[in-house]
């Protein structure tokens, strides 16, 4: 992470925590396979994109793992200043707003396909994309998730 603004010990494991619990709760699924231990850690370092948003009316990212940080061509300073809709294209903001609506109306949905573009403006296609509701021990909505096992450049 390269950056002046690097988040807290407390923040990663607690978000850390919050991303693969509500990913249990909705898909029945472990986000982290095998051994137990630092989860901070071996999400921020997994070989798939994880990246989550606030619920802000406008969100702005304030998770992302060293995969997603290479991916959109950000470092942590950036990528957790961005409002989540600018990681899609602009004429693709409406399909995407019609999709965060489906996942806040089912909890998640675990087949989403879609353009993305990088800091530098390369366009990449995400494939079957978990996206997922962040939700706390109280159920109390915290955000949203995404997890990106496919990608290909455009």
């Amino acid at each position: 992470m390269d950056d002046m603004q690097l988040p807290t010990a407390e923040f990663l494991m607690r978000q850390s925590a919050l991303i693969c619990s509500s990913y249990a709760h909705w898909t029945g699924r472990q986000l982290l396979q095998g051994e137990t231990g630092d989860v901070a850690n071996r999400l921020f370092e997994a070989d798939f994109a994880v990246l989550s948003h606030d619920t802000r009316p406008e969100p702005v990212f304030n998770y992302a793992n060293r995969v997603a940080m290479r991916l959109f061509g950000m470092n942590w300073g950036e990528i957790t200043r961005l409002p989540s809709r600018y990681s899609a294209e602009p004429m693709l903001q409406e399909e995407r707003a019609g999709f965060l609506e489906r996942v806040a109306a089912h909890g998640y949905v675990d087949d989403y396909s879609g353009l993305r573009i990088a800091k530098d403006g390369t366009r990449f296609l995400i494939e079957n994309a978990t996206v997922w509701n962040l939700l706390d021990e109280a159920g109390v909505l915290q955000g949203q998730a995404a997890m990106i096992p496919h990608w290909r450049p455009l």
